[in-house]
């Protein structure tokens, strides 16, 4: 099981590469994953789509092969976005207008939101209705919501909220053992050619 965690805030350092950290040593320390790496936007490395990626641009492959390998080798995803003016970062709404179903299609993702205060839900609503469309990446219906960011998941024990930290490091464990199992029920759909159609390629 390989499971890569994208950390989608522009920002270096950043609270939601703090959270895509802890998530990722979750990950290593079970049983059940393999390899967990992050896939970090600091810094906005990726240029803004343009239609030359449909056109087998040798400066666009180059550019996307990297990522293309990593995403195409991973059996889940976790999804980590900040909240940003109520929005998604506009560096990880581009990378899903990069993505393609080849790397990410019919392979389970946990959405994971992160604000410094009550906020985190908008991102997970623009997430679920308008980034999943024609990459066909599957959201599961779990997702975390990491609000107070900066109280949670420090190294230091002194800068946490001792009960909300101890919240958000057992309900994040246990949303990425269901993402895990999500992982083991999608792979058999995937591996018996259902979800290549020619005629349907794109979604509605």
């Amino acid at each position: 099981m390989k499971i890569t965690i994208i950390s989608g805030s522009h920002r270096n350092p950043s609270q939601s590469m703090k959270v895509a950290r802890h998530i990722r040593q979750v990950l290593q320390d079970s049983d059940y994953c393999d390899a967990a790496e992050i896939f970090s936007l600091a810094g906005n490395p990726l240029p803004l789509w343009d239609q030359r990626i449909w056109e087998d641009d040798p400066e666009w492959e180059e550019i996307l092969q990297p990522m293309r390998s990593l995403f195409s080798s991973s059996d889940a995803f976790v999804v980590v976005s900040p909240e940003w003016h109520g929005q998604v970062p506009a560096g990880l709404k581009n990378l899903f207008l990069l993505c393609s179903k080849n790397e990410v299609g019919h392979k389970p993702a946990l959405i994971v939101t992160v604000s410094s205060g009550d906020g985190g839900a908008y991102p997970v609503a623009e997430l679920r209705m308008s980034s999943y469309k024609n990459n066909r990446i599957c959201y599961i219906p779990e997702q975390i919501i990491v609000r107070h960011v900066e109280g949670i998941l420090n190294e230091d024990p002194a800068d946490n909220n001792t009960d909300a930290d101890a919240y958000f490091r057992e309900r994040i464990a246990w949303a990425l053992t269901l993402l895990d199992h999500y992982a083991l029920a999608l792979k058999p759909i995937r591996a018996s050619g259902i979800t290549q159609h020619k005629k349907f390629s794109n979604g509605m």
